[in-house]
């Protein structure tokens, strides 16, 4: 494909980058911890509360923080069990120096200079009150607003923050009621359980398969690097969850959206990605994940085909990943093209984490075939190098919803 106008977009993200620099002020937050209460009946500091349901288990924690300003993130050091529900209440105001009003945990509604902001949660507004369950470099963040009942898909660390950049200014204080509540019945969910070996999944199968995906002159490239089974509503389903953007194949398309249809998140991370093929057709999809502004040089993305056969009457998805890391020549006509992370076994490691952390991920196994392959080349002449092993990621087709989501949402 084609790479002379990556240059061009990679000048129009910087002048982006400059002009979004204009409307960033400064940013401060510290977290204040205060001793639970010792009464063992629910409490909430918000005064609407009592519309709204508490949790049907038992709460086995309760405690009270204060979100000021002096960090975007801040760890609440409370660690939630996947099937837990964390009811997170809170009052409070802030004011940044260019708004008009102060604004309450639900932010403040987004004007035109606030749609340069990329923010950590960009579907609100500055200064709303945020959330995130595990790690930091794959959790997704979601609103919490003054309240929030969440369901915790997987087990990891509550961190909550105020969705404003790292060098705005946010004056004032959230005072924050968080209590985690046991699974309903009292179980746990059992999420993404590593298992040895998987029924089907064989050197059999690996046969075929073929080992590497190809450009339209049949010039090999990257190595398929991970296998899902599971229906095609479930596999689109849990890389949504996970914030995998679909990225558009018609390259013209994509560059005409991602720099001028709108600032979003999505827009950015439909930029270009190359057609390839494997089972002698492109891919059936692509999709990226990467933080908006550093998309041009910089995303995690993969493509993915459907095969024309099951396994023990499974779908299954065949697909390889990389980690687009900058620009390099492309050897096969002199242009530019993104150069990849060498070691593309940090990708599938990558793919393996974000999808797991949605909850919609049953069984996770790693196979080794026969004559793994350790080190190539891509189509365009970059060299990549792997331990060989295939990640197979198993569906959970019960599940409907993913990362951490709402049972009661705030009036």
């Amino acid at each position: 494909m084609t790479r002379d106008f990556l240059p061009k977009i990679a000048a129009s993200y910087a002048a982006f980058l400059m002009v979004a620099g204009a409307f960033s002020p400064r940013l401060s937050a510290q977290l204040v911890r205060d001793p639970a209460p010792s009464s063992a009946q629910p409490q909430s500091s918000t005064p609407n509360s009592s519309a709204s349901q508490t949790p049907s288990g038992k709460r086995r924690l309760s405690q009270e923080i204060q979100l000021t300003g002096d960090q975007l993130w801040s760890d609440t050091g409370i660690d939630v069990q996947a099937g837990e529900h964390a009811l997170i209440t809170a009052t409070g105001k802030l004011r940044y120096s260019d708004a008009q009003d102060d604004n309450g945990p639900e932010g403040n509604p987004r004007g035109y200079a606030d749609l340069l902001r990329i923010l950590p949660f960009n579907d609100t507004g500055r200064g709303a009150l945020i959330g995130r369950i595990g790690d930091a470099d794959i959790a997704l963040p979601f609103l919490i607003g003054a309240r929030k009942d969440i369901l915790a898909p997987v087990n990891g660390r509550l961190s909550v923050g105020i969705n404003q950049l790292k060098d705005d200014t946010g004056l004032g204080t959230y005072t924050l009621r968080i209590e985690v509540y046991a699974p309903e019945g009292g179980v746990a969910r059992v999420l993404a359980r590593q298992v040895a070996s998987m029924p089907g999944i064989d050197n059999s199968l690996f046969a075929k398969i073929p080992r590497r995906i190809a450009d339209k002159d049949g010039n090999r490239g990257d190595m398929v690097n991970f296998l899902i089974l599971g229906s095609e509503p479930a596999m689109q389903r849990v890389f949504t969850t996970a914030g995998w953007v679909k990225v558009d194949p018609d390259v013209s398309g994509a560059v005409v959206r991602g720099v001028l249809d709108s600032l979003s998140k999505e827009s950015y991370l439909t930029m270009p990605m190359s057609q390839l093929w494997l089972f002698g057709r492109v891919q059936d999809y692509g999709w990226a994940r990467a933080e908006p502004i550093a998309v041009v040089a910089s995303r995690n993305h993969l493509r993915i085909w459907k095969a024309g056969f099951q396994v023990k009457g499974q779908t299954l998805w065949v697909g390889a990943a990389t980690h687009d890391i900058g620009f390099e020549r492309d050897q096969r006509n002199n242009g530019i093209t993104h150069k990849i992370d060498p070691d593309i076994d940090l990708e599938r490691d990558y793919v393996e984490k974000t999808l797991s952390a949605t909850g919609l991920v049953s069984e996770v196994a790693h196979f080794l075939p026969s004559n793994p392959m350790k080190e190539a080349k891509t189509a365009t002449g970059g060299s990549f190098h792997s331990s060989g092993q295939v990640l197979v990621l198993k569906l959970d087709e019960s599940a409907k919803d993913g990362a951490a989501t709402s049972s009661q949402e705030g009036p």
